[in-house]
């Protein structure tokens, strides 16, 4: 728990940045904030008693001591040296002054330690979210299928608040409030020190019973961000499925899923808050209680003689007040423990490491000159049934390699790693006789584009998807490769041409559309190797016809390609055709080759030549 909290500390580097300067606002405003309540003495035994001693000349200060003599004498003093003679009226002005400004000090140093810990919060939140966003994205792919997208999103945004109030506390629990504390105490002690031990000992009363309502709060706020993490992951599937949802009319369905979670999160929530809520009731009712005690046993000190009338009205507004910091630092003591559970789930994202990294030693790949190798592949998710068992060919620079075979041969995981996207868990695949291994993957990547079935686009325009793989492209290059890719006749006809937005996933185009930008994006980018995983399997007859003609200028001239296909009619001209079944090699050669041996292949074609 400990060790959780320090390396959550170290988002608010450098931590001395903030602290200094909140050490420092934190003290002059506990000072001036006690002195505040401390002059409710001269004030009031200037109106009501008339033998109080506010009226002495006093030419030198004494040597500084910690009791309310020495601040008669300290006012007497500044009162000799302002005005001539003695006046009430004047002894209240002066009063009033000192009161105003001790306010305004007070809470200008409130103010000013207040945004310190603000510009704390707003910078340490930041980096955090920088670092989760980090650590998600360099994630394999493998990690996302394990994971509800509404957890990482969760931890992303609900745990990361938590955590930064969890730090950002840490300068409260540390200074402001235990500066008041002491400052109230010093102040009671110098009115009058028999009731300030008299009154102390009330005070552990309420941090033991708040306290206990403390203890009871981790584990609740654990269960119900986990709640929160379901509740966020059954949002996005609704809004992501909701065609789907609507056309097999199971709305009831989605919305008995959703509000049975967020209920169980709302009773958590409940939970929680009425836990939180109690303290402080709790703590203000405690501490009317020991004010009662207390007028008891500082009404018999006044009646004595022991204590003033003033003073004793000042020490009981300044007993009702050291409530408040000592509630307020129980309860941030709770914070930090919701901060260090929402930290362990955070760093449960920060610390997971991927399977897929550099090699310290690891070079780029400069330029893709002789061909591709798969060696004895073999892979497996998890270490379950082994998805590639035992896969060997090499595709040569400038060749078109098509992968084929019944759906969940394993014919996409191929593809897949060969941009690293995962890597074998036995064999090698080889660029240049050089394992991918030894290459760093954003070289590996440099060199490749992959179009896929299901096209992925952003919420942006239609320039900014095309452009994704080439920074600083030109306004002319990106229009080229519409051109190419057969997506400058519908772009022009859309309301802001290049600049139109094209809303969450592409939503407002076809799917013909969709996948033409895509196509765009990857000329755009001008790979050495291409991957085409079934990218015109989802379409109708006319945007088929419209991609394909986009594929074959894409695939045209001195490019090396892998074309997984559905539709056999897209792959006749491959340079070599694989027919992959159960994770092997069933069959391999050209389209012709294939047909004479009258295997698997031929029946693919034979199926789909009599749909």
């Amino acid at each position: 728990m400990f060790k959780t909290y320090i390396r959550l500390l170290g988002f608010s580097r450098p931590l001395s940045r903030y602290a200094i300067p909140y050490f420092i606002y934190s003290l002059l405003y506990a000072l001036f904030n006690s002195l505040t309540f401390l002059l409710i003495i001269p004030i009031l035994n200037t109106m009501f008693d008339a033998n109080n001693t506010l009226n002495q000349y006093v030419e030198t200060l004494p040597p500084f001591e910690l009791n309310k003599e020495y601040l008669t004498t300290l006012f007497n003093y500044a009162y000799s040296h302002i005005f001539d003679q003695y006046n009430p009226r004047n002894v209240l002005i002066l009063l009033a002054s000192v009161t105003i400004a001790t306010s305004f000090l007070s809470n200008l140093f409130r103010y000013l330690g207040s945004w310190t810990v603000e510009s704390m919060r707003t910078r340490t939140l930041q980096r955090m979210r920088d670092e989760m966003f980090t650590r998600v994205v360099d994630m394999n792919v493998g990690y996302f299928s394990d994971q509800r997208k509404g957890d990482i999103i969760s931890k992303i945004t609900s745990d990361v608040g938590v955590v930064q109030f969890c730090i950002t506390n840490t300068l409260q629990v540390a200074f402001r409030e235990p500066f008041l504390i002491i400052g109230y105490l010093a102040m009671m002690i110098a009115i009058s020190w028999e009731l300030a031990i008299f009154s102390v000992l009330f005070l552990p009363i309420v941090a033991l019973l708040i306290g206990s309502i403390v203890k009871r709060l981790r584990h609740p706020a654990r269960t119900s961000q986990k709640r929160l993490g379901e509740m966020v992951s059954t949002l996005d599937e609704s809004l992501s499925g909701i065609k789907v949802i609507k056309s097999y009319n199971a709305i009831d369905y989605i919305k008995k899923k959703y509000f049975d979670i967020n209920a169980d999160l709302s009773r958590l929530t409940l939970s929680m808050a009425r836990r939180q809520q109690l303290a402080s009731p709790m703590s203000e009712f405690l501490g009317i209680t020991a004010v009662g005690v207390v007028l008891v046993f500082g009404g018999s000190l006044v009646m004595n003689g022991s204590l003033d009338a003033g003073g004793f009205i000042a020490f009981i507004a300044m007993f009702s007040q050291i409530t408040r910091p000592v509630r307020t630092f129980i309860d941030q003591f709770a914070t930090i423990n919701q901060g260090i559970a929402a930290g362990e789930r955070i760093f449960s994202i920060i610390d997971t490491v991927s399977e897929i990294q550099d090699k310290p030693d690891a070079v780029e790949l400069k330029e893709f000159k002789d061909k591709i190798e798969f060696r004895d592949v073999h892979f497996s998710y998890d270490g379950s049934r082994e998805v590639i068992d035992g896969i060997s060919f090499e595709i040569k620079r400038g060749q078109t390699i098509a992968l084929v075979g019944p759906s969940g041969g394993g014919k996409s995981t191929l593809s897949e790693l060969l941009p690293r996207f995962y890597d074998p868990t036995a064999g090698d695949i080889r660029i240049d006789g050089i394992s991918l291994r030894d290459y760093t993957q954003e070289s590996i990547r440099a060199h490749m584009s992959v179009v896929s079935q299901d096209t992925v686009l952003f919420n942006d325009t239609i320039a900014a998807n095309i452009s994704m793989g080439k920074s600083g492209a030109t306004q002319e290059e990106i229009a080229a490769a519409a051109r190419i890719a057969n997506a400058d006749t519908f772009i022009a006809e859309c309301p802001d041409g290049y600049e139109t937005g094209i809303g969450d996933h592409g939503s407002k185009l076809s799917g013909g559309q969709r996948q033409r930008l895509s196509i765009a994006r990857a000329v755009l980018k001008n790979p050495d190797i291409l991957i085409l995983d079934e990218a015109t399997s989802a379409l109708d007859t006319e945007s088929e016809k419209l991609v394909q003609d986009a594929l074959n200028k894409l695939l045209a001239g001195n490019r090396t390609s892998v074309v997984i296909a559905h539709r056999l009619s897209t792959i006749y001209n491959a340079d070599k055709i694989i027919v992959i079944d159960h994770g092997k090699i069933a069959e391999q050669g050209t389209h012709t080759e294939l047909l004479a041996k009258n295997g698997i292949y031929a029946k693919l074609i034979e199926m789909q030549s009599f749909d």
